[in-house]
């Protein structure tokens, strides 16, 4: 299973994105005999199935869409979802400085809806492997559904382990054995001496966290591993632009702050760091971390009712692809965005 993006014309069971008037984005899977209703007429699926990517169909009223199978961007800012995804412009930074090649051994701790998951497995290939930690079994059905809908079935390289990643990885990974450790979770600096014990002399370890007093808790714990090189923060600004001949100028709305990278690379045993005489900061507690929490801030939870609905929603497309003829790019039921 690689999820090498689907190829010529579109067939029944395909994904597609259709671009309408106004601009309007809707995702559906194509079915033979299946229409597309809308207030201004009825889009025929079989008008749709036989033509090339990149396609123009009319609607019963004259209103032409523009048919194209969606990317995987596309797809997790779509798919079923019961916590927060990595948002495809941090999944990106990830990818790229994380130095995620073809053949790594990757391990993932926080698996969420699978979005960076997807990312992940494309980057390593069939010939690497990742090992994905989740501590909420309901978060790892979800993940499973997602991956496995995209893919076409279940990848033979991805493992997913529903515990937390201190206690699970020793059991499930050889120590020094992995290229990359990527870490989405609420407190990972909990888990940087563990990653270190199973990252290789070179390894990169990644956390991703939304907080700036999460961003400085993770940083002075890789600092006081003594086992990393000096942490590396960033985060990400996205902004596009509206350009139509000569008027040029940024759009009035960008994709602003998701989170925190922090990068370290893992130093070989007995190593120890060269002293820059960094001048030491006062420290602060667990409660101040405790300030920032989801909850503190006033961020919503996902009641366990709708994690359980979204998990059989993931699950259901998940069957269904598997049912399809052949494998499939991707395919969810039909949403609008």
């Amino acid at each position: 299973m690689t999820g090498a993006p689907a190829r010529g014309p579109f067939r029944a069971g395909d994904r597609v994105q259709l671009t309408g008037p106004k601009g309007k984005l809707t995702t559906l899977s194509l079915e033979t005999g299946g229409e597309y209703h809308t207030h201004r007429g009825v889009l025929r699926h079989d008008d749709v199935i036989g033509q090339q990517d990149g396609s123009v169909i009319a609607s019963s009223s004259g209103d032409e869409y523009l048919a194209l199978r969606p990317l995987l961007n596309d797809y997790v800012m779509s798919m079923p979802r019961g916590a927060a995804i990595v948002y495809p412009k941090d999944a990106a930074q990830i990818v790229a400085f994380a130095d995620v090649f073809p053949g790594a051994r990757v391990v993932e701790a926080g698996v969420g809806s699978g979005a960076l998951s997807l990312w992940l497995l494309r980057a390593i290939g069939a010939e690497g492997t990742l090992h994905s930690f989740e501590r909420r079994s309901e978060f790892a059905d979800i993940a499973r559904g997602n991956v496995a809908t995209f893919l076409g079935g279940d990848p033979d390289n991805w493992t997913v382990t529903v515990g937390d990643l201190v206690e699970e990885l020793a059991q499930h990974v050889d120590a020094g054995s992995v290229d990359r450790v990527v870490l989405d979770m609420l407190a990972p600096w909990e888990c940087v001496d563990d990653a270190a014990d199973a990252l290789v002399p070179g390894g990169l370890i990644v956390c991703y966290v939304a907080t700036v007093t999460q961003l400085s808790r993770v940083c002075e714990a890789i600092r006081d591993t003594g086992r990393y090189t000096e942490p590396e923060p960033s985060e990400t600004l996205v902004r596009t632009w509206h350009v139509d001949g000569l008027a040029v100028r940024p759009d009035h709305r960008m994709v602003g702050h998701t989170g925190f990278l922090v990068t370290a690379r893992r130093l070989a045993d007995g190593v120890v760091l060269p002293d820059h005489r960094r001048r030491r900061k006062p420290e602060f507690a667990d409660e101040d971390v405790e300030l920032w929490t989801p909850g503190a801030v006033g961020e919503r939870a996902t009641s366990d009712k709708k994690l359980r609905k979204v998990a059989r929603q993931a699950a259901a497309q998940a069957r269904k692809v598997a049912a399809a003829d052949g494998p499939r790019a991707d395919e969810a039921p039909a949403d609008d965005r």
